[in-house]
């Protein structure tokens, strides 16, 4: 597991990151969530060791990234934020300068970066300059690097940021094709990457956890969680008052006029299901619904909510 106890980090009189912890272990895929400025590439760069903590430490595979640095890095892979490459260097020459920076040698090296370049789709481009490539690619051949030497653990900052929607898919399909066997953390602030990716979710806001769940844990924290959103056919604003009556129902809200009537129906407590009273109300009155679908609760909601 990756074991993260106590990170603190001050610049100046700034505290970045104000006492983290958290565990991962194998299998999970951890995003680490929060607004921008929150202190999620800190806690990155110091969970892979690349810079120091004020205090506390971080654990990886058993070895202290601090104490026993070298132990370390050897089980992880790290993808920067920006992924920052050599823009000089062909794809293939890059690889082979970071194969041989991990101590791989003649047909092992070989081996290993033929996989990575199959794995991350280079195989087309492995002999241009990696200067000309676009961002898209350039975050792939900087995701070839931290995978080079199969690593146990592997940190990811923003792996899909400025990509294009056909780029952050496949970047989030290499990412989960490999998730079984590995520990893997990825700091985003997008949260289509939370629903898309991740079994778990850390949220942070001003350097602390406000909190750890899984996204369908999230999503119930949110007013929605629960509601039932009907549209009906006809613009008939006594629907509306006549759902406010249904068992389990705490309030209803008009969200549109448009071809019909669309009406947010909000139960009491969301462990209350009250869709099929729902349905019920619409047969007994002969309304003709046009759609109806049960709210799961919505991130974006939630996270602003807890960041705020």
């Amino acid at each position: 597991m990756i074991e993260v106890k106590n990170l603190t980090k001050k610049f100046g009189g700034t505290m970045a990151v104000d006492g983290i912890s958290f565990t991962v272990n194998k299998g999970e895929i951890l995003g680490f969530l929060g607004p921008n400025g929150a202190g999620k590439s800190t806690t990155m760069r110091m969970i892979t060791g690349f810079i120091p903590p004020t205090s506390g430490t971080a654990i990886i595979g058993g070895a202290d990234i601090f104490s026993d640095s070298i132990a370390a890095r050897t089980k992880m892979g790290y993808l920067p934020e920006n992924a920052p490459v050599y823009p000089e260097m062909t794809v293939t020459s890059y690889l082979e300068y970071c194969a041989s920076i991990r101590g791989f040698k003649g047909a092992q090296r070989k081996s290993r970066i033929e996989e990575a370049l199959e794995k991350c789709f280079l195989k087309d481009v492995r002999h241009q300059i990696v200067g000309t490539l676009s961002k898209g690619y350039r975050q792939r051949v900087c995701f070839a690097q931290s995978i080079l030497h199969d690593p146990e653990y592997l940190i990811m900052d923003e792996p899909t940021d400025g990509l294009d929607p056909n780029q952050k898919f496949e970047v989030r399909e290499m990412i989960k094709s490999m998730s079984a066997d590995k520990v893997i953390i990825l700091s985003t602030h997008i949260l289509d990457e939370v629903d898309a990716l991740c079994t778990r979710a850390i949220v942070i806001a001003k350097g602390r956890v406000v909190a750890d769940k899984t996204p369908n844990e999230l999503r119930a924290m949110s007013s929605l969680h629960g509601a039932v959103s009907i549209t009906l056919a006809i613009d008939d604003a006594s629907a509306a008052d006549g759902l406010s009556g249904v068992e389990g129902v705490k309030k209803t809200e008009i969200t549109g006029k448009e071809n019909g009537i669309s009406i947010l129906v909000y139960p009491k407590t969301p462990e209350s299901p009250i869709a099929d009273g729902v349905v019920k109300f619409t047969e007994d009155k002969g309304l003709r619904v046009k759609s109806i679908f049960v709210e799961q609760g919505r991130l974006d909601e939630v996270f602003r909510n807890i960041t705020s």
